[in-house]
């Protein structure tokens, strides 16, 4: 079965783990062979399933190497938290590594259909009897990684931090056009993906982006957004605007 699983690997998706931050300075022969050791297990799901669920004890670091995932949460009532997104090539689980930190405390669901890797994270802990030179790159770059996230995290509770639904969508929309480096850029979320990462209401939300709008800030089309001066020019001189 591993082997079969191997081949799999080496057909799609080693060159993936090599782009992720967990393998960075690891060639794709090296990561082959640290499959066995790191046990390796792939997992493919539908659009809409759950990869992990609320109470689940994954006992894995997890790398998505194809699709899309969200975190998230739902309440008593149903009102759903988007808290974040991950993209081909990102890591999750990783918070719950230690012994004592419990089961889950929000689900993982497939956006589209998506493939996972888990590694188990006793074995990527715990150098292996092999003691194969690049178990102790894998480790370092783990840590780099989860400090990674968790500046992310900070960034978030950035937007959380505003208090109107205008300032939060102010400083996400800001914070995608200095990380993309353009004015022009796209989002990985609809409206009602934004809405609920956010943690605001949908309809007040598209509301407040037509204002934006009409004031002269911004021009959008469903996910790609241009930042504009209240001036109507782009504030990294770019001219290209949308129609709508």
């Amino acid at each position: 079965m591993f082997l079969q699983q191997k081949r799999a690997f080496m057909k799609e998706y080693i060159s993936v783990l090599k782009q992720t931050r967990m393998f960075a300075g690891i060639g794709e022969e090296e990561i082959s062979a640290m499959l066995s050791c790191l046990g390796a297990k792939l997992c493919h799901y539908k659009k809409g399933e759950y990869v992990l669920r609320q109470g689940d004890r994954p006992g894995a670091i997890v790398i998505l190497v194809r699709g899309s995932l969200h975190i998230q949460k739902d309440d008593y009532w149903g009102n759903r938290s988007i808290l974040s997104q991950i993209a081909a090539g990102e890591m999750f689980g990783e918070a719950y590594a230690a012994p004592e930190s419990g089961g889950l405390r929000n689900d993982v669901v497939a956006v589209e259909d998506s493939s996972a890797i888990f590694f188990d994270v006793h074995r990527v802990l715990t150098t292996c009897s092999s003691a194969c030179r690049f178990h102790t790159a894998v480790v370092q770059n783990l840590f780099f990684s989860i400090s990674e996230k968790n500046r992310k995290l900070v960034q978030k509770l950035g937007h959380m931090s505003r208090r109107s639904t205008r300032e939060k969508l102010i400083s996400y929309l800001s914070e995608e056009a200095k990380k993309q480096n353009s004015p022009y850029f796209s989002i990985p979320f609809n409206r009602q993906q934004l809405a609920d990462f956010l943690s605001v209401d949908r309809s007040a939300m598209s509301r407040e982006l037509c204002r934006m709008r009409e004031e002269g800030l911004l021009a959008f089309e469903k996910n790609r957004f241009h930042l504009l001066n209240p001036q109507g020019q782009s504030g990294a001189g770019n001219e290209r605007r949308f129609s709508g």
